[in-house]
């Protein structure tokens, strides 16, 4: 039987450089480098812009010319990766899911049992929070979003979406107006 401090404890995440993450039994370390920080950068896009450094897995969020709030991120593996500009859409605070038709082609196993979605919530793979990016007013199917599995940041691992540690995201989430251009570098 699972008791209330069991599980609160389970799914507890400490945000601190080094902390150690546990969830399902499963305990890691954050490398340092992917807790949100401001940093230097080379690269000079406007500042709101969301730029993700998808092979460096890295997503920044201008802040000023040659400053930006860094983040870790997960993102897609080779071959469903999204790459270019787009817009952030809309956003939702504990977002519904869906498998899309390819992600249930690949492995009907894992995913047609959610053909019909998933309703919000703490398991749901999107986790706390999603920005959806819109590419010529259509909806992309890509997202930047929360995680189940926070110790994936760093990886390639995706079903193509940019995963984010759930409080990496609600943190971003704040900070980012719907019509914010983001760019994803390959």
């Amino acid at each position: 039987m699972i008791n209330r401090r069991s599980l609160l404890s389970g799914l507890a995440f400490a945000l601190v450089p080094g902390a150690a993450f546990a969830q399902k039994a499963r305990t890691f370390q954050i490398d340092p480098a992917y807790v949100p920080q401001s940093v230097a950068v080379q690269f000079d896009y406007a500042p709101g812009t969301v730029v993700v450094d998808a092979p460096n897995r890295f997503l920044y969020l201008m802040e000023a010319p040659g400053t930006a709030r860094r983040y870790g991120v997960g993102v897609g593996r080779t071959g469903l990766t999204f790459a270019g500009t787009a817009e952030v859409g809309r956003k939702a605070k504990w977002p519904w899911w869906r498998p899309t038709a390819n992600m249930i082609k690949r492995n009907p196993k894992k995913y047609k049992r959610y053909s019909g979605g998933m309703k919000g919530g703490p398991g749901n793979p999107l986790g706390s929070r999603a920005l959806y990016l819109y590419r010529d007013g259509q909806d992309t199917l890509y997202r930047i979003h929360g995680t189940t599995e926070p110790w994936s940041i760093g990886q390639a691992v995706s079903n193509g979406c940019i995963r984010m540690v759930n409080e990496h995201v609600e943190d971003l989430y704040e900070r980012v107006p719907v019509g914010a251009s983001v760019v994803v570098l390959r």
